[in-house]
């Protein structure tokens, strides 16, 4: 059971609409903002941070950003977070190679040098204590510039608040998602947990 109840979608028309692009991203409106629209105005601003941190100024793809906020869930333990952004990264062109290995990131060969910053950035920025350093940060500016390193901790820091909203709710897995989560992580253990 989830500690709050999610709403129907149209409880709130302004999240209802907002949240239309989720149908993009995940293929159904998430479980999560059914539950923040009791208070409408979190619902939005949530939306809207998403849709802020998602949008692709740079060289950060979609399944990038997608891969990153993975990598931020896998590292708190969010299991909802992370079938979430495994499905969205497939969604978004994330090759095969890389969904099927994406527990290797570190050496397996579909990865670049560059996107290895990243997803290591992403590990290290996620952890409690931060273990952001000088060989993350050198190896960033290698690949990213500043403001594709914004984006990424964009991605990361929205994905701190989910994987927090998320652990702490309950919040139900979505059918969707769980078989994505069985599809990609299920070898190493992946299971729905507390959100059934």
């Amino acid at each position: 059971m989830p500690l709050v109840t999610p709403l129907n979608a149209s409880h709130d028309p302004e999240t209802q609409e907002l949240a239309t692009f989720f149908n993009e991203t995940l293929g159904f409106c998430p479980n999560s903002v059914l539950t923040m629209q009791r208070r409408p105005a979190i619902s939005k601003a949530f939306i809207n941070l998403n849709k802020a941190v998602m949008a692709n100024e740079g060289r950060v793809t979609s399944a990038l950003k997608r891969m990153i906020a993975w990598v931020s869930s896998n590292a708190t333990g969010c299991r909802y977070c992370q079938a979430h952004a495994i499905r969205a990264a497939e969604r978004y062109g994330a090759e095969q190679e890389q969904l099927d290995n994406i527990w290797e990131y570190r050496t397996h060969p579909a990865f670049n040098n560059a996107e290895r910053a990243a997803l290591d950035f992403s590990l290290a920025a996620s952890q409690v204590p931060n273990q952001v350093n000088q060989e993350i940060q050198y190896r960033l500016h290698q690949y990213w510039d500043d403001g594709e390193i914004v984006e990424m901790l964009g991605v990361i820091s929205l994905f701190g608040y989910l994987n927090r909203w998320n652990d702490s709710m309950g919040t139900t897995l979505e059918q969707d998602a769980i078989d994505s989560g069985n599809q990609y992580l299920g070898k190493h253990g992946f299971e729905v947990g507390k959100h059934q």
